[in-house]
């Protein structure tokens, strides 16, 4: 049998959100800036066409035709500490025990919406925002490489949707949803502790005397350095979302809100770098060994579904209070498995098995004239990762309180600026996530790395949007 060098983890990034998003789990928290002044407690409001995300059903109650252009730039700060991380062997993995600057020094995300009032019982409206996202980039040495040196994920999605006015008290939206999802993953290469294992064994003999009758040095097996893996993929996903919204009189409406689960089948290649020692015929020696070729890469994954229920209410003309909350079905992520079509490797199980979450929200508004209205709101979003055992480096979230204020400042009668500000702080997240897998165990891909450690994460979001009527 053939030892196995190289385990390569690309599941948690395709379905991870991280430090550059701000939502529990995987998805990018910030749709719409007016949404973040209140801690995203306003979708009851339908205060502009971002409404198209929360409840297109708000769509019956915008006026005209309605543009809203909006940036978040989200800027946080992170720092892991290790507290025992191992390579399959039990041996400390090494490297560098504490990061602080992982994560990029700042992330922008887009949002566009628009609407049209077509008769005084349609309307129509179109949304394109970033659904998740997330950006590390761990040092090649640190302790955990073997789970994750760095990931990145990208995605858009556009909305078009259309909200019905029933009668004066009830309206109806629905929406499509086509979202395109792109994500490259780094992992290290246990090579080291792989040869290390098979010291003294059949299968480290068979290793020396093919490296010395393809003219190899064995000599070179003694600095023998880490390699590493990479992955890259993409694919379109389709889905829909609905909305109702009930007026019970002119100051206070509830609403309720769905968004479908959309499944993605990421098609990608891996390719494994084992340029390990000075020596190019050990290296490939080494290569071949390992039972890996650079191939092709697939996953399927599901993001999860979202309901929500929401109200808001004008207190008097200067107030207005209102709130939400949100039940995401997280448990959709169990196990991700990753397959390596026309290889004979194994695939590689990332264990996850997420739980069901509710994130809670409440904000106000403050009018304070005819061109200020000032906004702020608390949220609590708990993580969806069920304990320190499932918590893998490419998503090391945890619950998180939330802290916004914001502002709509009137330029003129048919425009106007939204400002936002977040503060986020989470609990500290402990890891304590095992590898099933091993290097030499036929079947599966996987370092069988313990990655042990500390996350602590804050961040700041700052958003501004601009809104023209006509």
């Amino acid at each position: 049998m053939k030892p196995k060098l190289l385990s390569f983890t690309v599941a948690a990034a395709l379905g991870a959100a991280s430090l550059s998003a701000h939502a529990s789990g995987y998805r990018f928290g910030s749709q719409s800036v007016s949404a973040q002044g209140t801690a995203e407690a306003n979708a009851a409001e339908a205060a502009d066409a971002s409404t198209v995300y929360a409840n297109p059903a708000g769509l019956t109650r915008l006026a005209g035709t309605q543009i809203v252009g909006g940036m978040t730039v989200v800027l946080p700060h992170s720092t892991y500490s290790d507290t025992g991380s191992t390579r399959f062997t039990g041996a400390s993995s090494g490297g560098l025990k504490v990061q602080d600057d992982y994560t990029p020094a700042l992330v922008a995300a887009p949002s566009l919406y628009a609407s049209k009032k077509i008769s005084d019982q349609l309307t129509a409206g179109v949304g394109l925002f970033v659904p998740y996202g997330t950006k590390l980039d761990y040092d090649n040495n640190w302790s955990g490489r073997y789970a994750l040196t760095d990931v990145t994920l990208e995605s858009i999605s556009l909305n078009p949707s259309v909200g019905f006015k029933l009668t004066e008290q009830h309206s109806f939206g629905f929406g499509a949803n086509a979202q395109f999802m792109k994500a490259r993953l780094g992992q290290g290469v246990d090579v080291p502790g792989s040869i290390g294992a098979l010291a003294g064994t059949q299968a480290a003999t068979a290793l020396l005397r093919a490296i010395v009758a393809a003219g190899g040095n064995p000599a070179a097996l003694a600095t023998v350095k880490d390699g590493h893996g990479s992955m890259k993929g993409k694919d379109w996903g389709f889905g829909w979302n609905v909305g109702y919204l009930f007026q019970l009189d002119q100051d206070t409406r509830f609403g309720l809100s769905y968004r479908s689960a959309i499944s993605h089948k990421l098609k990608g290649d891996a390719v494994w770098d084992y340029n390990v020692t000075a020596d190019p015929v050990v290296n490939t020696i080494i290569a071949a060994s390992s039972g890996k070729a650079n191939s092709a890469v697939l996953m399927d994954i599901r993001t999860p579904e979202t309901f929500s229920m929401n109200g808001f209410r004008q207190i008097d003309p200067k107030w207005a209070v209102m709130g939400d909350a949100t039940w995401t079905r997280s448990s959709r992520l169990s196990n991700l498995n990753i397959q390596f079509p026309g290889t004979v490797q194994g695939d590689e199980v990332i264990l996850q098995n997420w739980k069901n979450t509710w994130r809670f929200s409440v904000g106000t508004n403050y009018t304070s004239n005819e061109q200020l209205t000032l906004r702020g709101g608390i949220a609590y979003d708990p993580s969806p990762v069920a304990g320190v055992t499932l918590r893998h480096p490419a998503l090391p979230d945890e619950s998180r309180a939330q802290l916004s204020i914001g502002a709509n400042w009137k330029l003129n009668r048919d425009s106007s600026v939204d400002l936002a500000y977040s503060y986020l702080h989470f609990k500290d997240a402990e890891g304590n996530y095992k590898n099933s897998c091993s290097p030499l165990t036929s079947g599966c891909t996987g370092n069988g790395e313990l990655t042990k450690g500390i996350w602590q994460t804050h961040l700041h979001l700052l958003s501004v949007a601009y809104n023209y009527k006509f």
